[in-house]
């Protein structure tokens, strides 16, 4: 192998390459036994590796991991760096110790895919019950570093296991992992077994179990019966016993983190679960175009007209931050404005297509018109035949409901696109549970459909009026039988077909309701989910981590969805004030 050039920057800047290992270790067989350099030829300049500490102009580095470098016509001074599995040893189990000279490098876990960029010694990360039960993949989900089960998480899977509800699923799919990985051929609990042994290539650790009695010494206040208190102890042991290693306690329940950093034990959340870190950063579905942008496109836009639509071809720097299905909106004093939907992208260039009007009445949806511009851009997805998939987030007030109704009944009763509207949502109650409910599926489901009656009543207000109470009774009977209220508990197996179905309050729900819900879907059905990311009422779940987060993230670029979050509330004065003051 050829030897790598010499480094014309600073080491920080070189190429990832010229600081691989071999790069760094097959120049050094150069080297005699004594020490002395043997070029092959007379022109050959010799290779060394500076020391970790020091920077290719001579300087000493401040902080940051070894990197080997490569320079010319210098003596040798440091040897080879020490292999990943030097660093690593597992003879020993959870007290494997990393060398000296090798210091942890406090860098965040990813959750993505791919080669993780820690070099620090494997971290050990104690589980509790909860991740468990919310995540039974959590297992896997910890890339190169290691896992320890304390014996009261078993005890506690054991409880949980009995019945028919979402976590009682997640602890049997649990149990049978740790079955699974535990009947690994040739695996020694008390070495650790092999994460990977089950097929998940990307967890690279060790799960530990508790064999033995762990001593803690925590405070006499805490009382030593409690399952949260026999983990904290867990913890504590590991962490004297194992001083080398890094040991993260790792839950869902906060109070447990808050103990856990006042005893002085490392605790995280479990961070694989959220889509987003930031609420901030969920995908709007419509974005601003700069002030600039058609001065800039003077010269290379193309237009042309299609039936009533204008198409335009564009390019440049923008053109690198839209999605398909992404609405784009041009608003400027003394300027004509544009709303546009882009419809394609193909390398640096993207085509842009007008939208229909909804704010005039002469394209009132079932006597509904658009009142702003996100209200206009959710109604040409919902009453678009080739969008399958609509998300609309947004405050109270902002009209999600109601535009989807509207859309609808328009598309069941006269486009006919559709023979019947479904609408299910998460039975998550605000305050107290008022207990079971009498009657049929539809019955029960009736008080959780508050939302579905307030809008009808407003709905078939206008149809009907002028033919006496007879006409809005027969309006209501027939809107009635077009719409069915069905529950989510028996969604699964179903295939709705040609059908229009409204998933409401979406932020309630986790990412596998979601996925169940959406996979419902046969031939010609469209799903409109619905919700508000600032009411979460489902334990456990957070703005980053909600159903409604996830498919707006998973979809998001599809040609066949679209998402749109609506900005101002037109209820009423009342509610628009509410809901900025308090």
């Amino acid at each position: 192998m050829p030897l790598p050039p010499a480094p014309s920057k600073r080491a920080a800047l070189l190429a990832p390459d010229a600081y691989s290992l071999r790069a760094a270790e097959e120049p050094l067989e150069l080297l005699d036994p004594t020490g002395a350099p043997e070029p092959s030829s007379a022109n050959e300049p010799i290779a060394r590796k500076l020391p970790s500490n020091t920077r290719p102009n001579g300087r000493e580095r401040k902080s940051g991991p070894p990197s080997p470098v490569v320079l010319r016509n210098e003596a040798p001074q440091a040897p080879v760096a020490p292999s990943p599995q030097a660093r690593r040893p597992r003879e020993d189990g959870p007290a494997a110790v990393a060398p000296a000279n090798v210091a942890p490098v406090a860098s965040k876990r990813r959750r993505n895919a791919g080669k993780s960029t820690y070099s620090g010694p494997a971290r050990l990360f104690v589980l509790d019950t909860n991740v468990l039960l919310h995540d039974p993949m959590s297992l896997f989900r910890f890339e190169e570093h290691d896992i320890f089960l304390p014996m009261i998480v078993l005890e506690e899977l054991d409880g949980h296991k009995k019945g028919m509800t979402e976590v009682a699923r997640n602890g049997r799919q649990t149990s049978r992992t740790l079955d699974a990985l535990v009947a690994q051929q040739g695996g020694d609990m008390t070495k650790g077994l092999k994460l990977s042994a089950t097929g998940h290539q990307s967890a690279r650790g060790l799960l530990f179990f508790q064999t033995e009695p762990l001593d803690n010494a925590l405070p006499a206040s805490l009382p030593q019966g409690k399952a949260d208190n026999q983990i904290l102890g867990v913890v504590h042991a590991l962490r004297e016993h194992h001083p080398q290693r890094e040991v993260i306690l790792v839950s869902k329940d906060i109070n447990m983190r808050v103990k856990a950093r006042a005893l002085g034990l490392n605790a995280e959340d479990y961070q694989n679960d959220k889509t987003l870190d930031d609420g901030e950063l969920l995908y709007a579905g419509a974005l601003a175009l700069p002030q600039d942008f058609w001065t800039r496109q003077s010269k290379t836009i193309e237009s042309w007209q299609s039936g009533s639509h204008t198409f335009y071809r564009v390019s440049g720097p923008a053109v690198g931050q839209f999605y398909i299905n992404q609405f784009v909106y041009f608003e400027a004093p003394g300027e004509p404005s544009l709303y546009a939907r882009v419809t394609e992208i193909r390398d640096k260039t993207a085509v842009l297509k007008t939208l229909k009007d909804f704010t005039h009445l002469k394209n009132a949806v079932w006597g509904v018109t658009s009142r702003n511009r996100e209200q206009n851009f959710a109604l040409n997805l919902l009453m678009d035949p080739e969008i399958d998939f609509v998300t609309l987030a947004g405050t109270a007030g902002t009209g999600k409901t109601l535009m989807a109704l509207a859309s609808g009944l328009t598309q069941v009763l006269d486009d006919r696109r559709y023979t019947e509207i479904i609408m299910t949502r998460a039975t998550v109650s605000v305050g107290e549970d008022i207990g079971f409910l009498p009657g049929t599926e539809e019955e029960k489901m009736g008080p959780w459909m508050g939302a579905l009656d307030d809008n009808l009543e407003f709905l078939a207000k206008g149809d009907g009026g002028n033919a006496g109470e007879w006409g809005r009774a027969a309006t209501n009977e027939l809107i009635r039988s077009r719409i069915k209220v069905k529950s989510m508990n028996f969604m699964r197996g179903r295939t709705f077909m040609n059908k229009y179905v409204i998933i409401d309050e979406a932020q309630n729900l986790t990412p596998k309701q979601m996925k169940t819900l959406i996979t419902r879907a046969g031939p010609g059905t469209k799903i409109i989910c619905m919700g508000n990311l600032a009411q979460i009422d489902t334990p456990y779940l957070t703005e980053g981590s909600s159903g409604l987060t996830f498919a707006v993230d998973r979809f998001k670029g599809w040609p066949h969805g679209g998402h749109i979050t609506l900005a101002r509330g037109e209820r009423s004065r009342l509610a628009d004030f509410a809901s900025e003051v308090l």
